[in-house]
């Protein structure tokens, strides 16, 4: 039995998306309720040489809407990483989840073979199948993100748990 590309993609980007979303209101709300100033979260990161809350979120955001948009042919869709709140951080996920719902499965569906290039034209210019790039190198990519977001908020004392990480499935 096999598995449409759009089934191993669009559904995990906005379960994931979504899940995320929710864990950033939750955050958002333990500010609120211990007095500490949003920021101390947005900055937060695991490590010095780690990205922050923040651009883990557009990260994550960017590889949700960037595999997909190559799957399908799509222009990838240029976001300013302008975001400095949690209302941002939420705005730029749901329009991210907008602009992935809008891709059709006949769009994503046929893109198993199709050649994706990244870093075209650079010393790092690498050649993948749509298969190998979403499976191989854009969920890879997604998820790691998504985690490290959620890490970020759980070592900071947010209440989350799996089921959080998760979201509906």
């Amino acid at each position: 039995m096999t598995i449409s590309m759009y089934s191993a993609s669009i559904p995990v980007f906005k379960q994931m998306l979504s899940a995320l979303n929710d864990v950033l209101a939750k955050a958002e709300a333990h500010a609120t309720e211990k007095k500490i100033d949003p920021n101390a979260f947005l900055q937060a990161r695991l490590f010095p040489d780690m990205f922050p809350l923040l651009r883990q979120v557009q990260i994550a955001a960017d590889f949700a809407k960037s595999v997909p948009a190559r799957l399908a042919g799509a222009e990838v869709p240029s976001y300013e990483d302008s975001e400095l709140t949690f209302a941002d951080l939420h705005a730029r996920i749901q329009k991210t989840l907008a602009f992935i719902d809008g891709l059709s499965a006949a769009q994503i569906d046929s893109s198993a073979t199709l050649e994706i290039v990244l870093r075209p034209g650079t010393p790092k210019e690498k050649k993948l199948t749509g298969q190998t790039y979403l499976l191989g190198y854009g969920l890879p990519q997604f998820f790691f993100h998504v985690t490290t977001a959620y890490d970020i908020l759980r070592h900071n004392g947010v209440e989350v748990g799996k089921r959080d990480f998760m979201g509906a499935y």
